[in-house]
């Protein structure tokens, strides 16, 4: 079990059904196509997160450990639909998350908190089902990043429930 060194949320722009997960000096990682696991793609370096909502703004809770933790429960009701394990490295141990085209009202923790290197990020979702291709006024989807230092290893699917991502895997 992991103790977590640092916590944070905050609201994330969403277009066009992505949020975006990179670092600005190079690659995130290697290419893997939106159809492998219907959350996480990565193309040309940056590793995106897709959405049901194609407009509007997500909840991003993002939680770093010293090593890897548990996957977690989600809060109030349900479980968390989507959860997906990947490899990212960091040049500049600048590797945050970001909108496509919009900032970030409020910054979340870096996830490359010890600076440049390899880490391992297990993305959690829910809600996805909620507005499908719709851009909803107030939050219906909500993710949970988990950050830690890791050598790079083979994607890991842990959970596929939800009918947003079974339509993204079917391309």
């Amino acid at each position: 079990m992991s103790d977590e060194v640092e916590r944070g949320c905050g609201l994330v722009p969403v277009q066009y059904h992505q949020f975006e997960i990179g670092d600005e000096e190079g690659p995130a990682g290697p290419d893997l196509a939106r159809e492998h696991n219907g959350l996480v793609r990565v193309a040309d370096g940056a590793i995106t997160v897709m959405t049901g909502i194609h407009t509007g703004e997500i909840d991003v809770t993002v939680t770093l450990h010293d090593t890897a933790p548990a996957p977690a429960p989600a809060p109030g009701n349900g479980d968390w639909q989507e959860i997906v394990e990947i490899s990212a490295h960091s040049p500049s141990g600048e590797l945050t998350i970001r909108g496509v085209m919009d900032d970030l009202d409020e910054e979340l923790p870096v996830l490359s908190f010890q600076g440049p290197g390899d880490y391992r990020l297990r993305i959690h979702a829910r809600g996805r089902d909620t507005a499908v291709d719709l851009a909803p006024d107030q939050v219906t989807e909500w993710y949970l990043i988990q950050a830690w230092p890791a050598r790079p290893s083979e994607v890991k699917v842990v959970r596929q429930t939800d009918h947003y991502g079974a339509s993204v895997r079917r391309g």
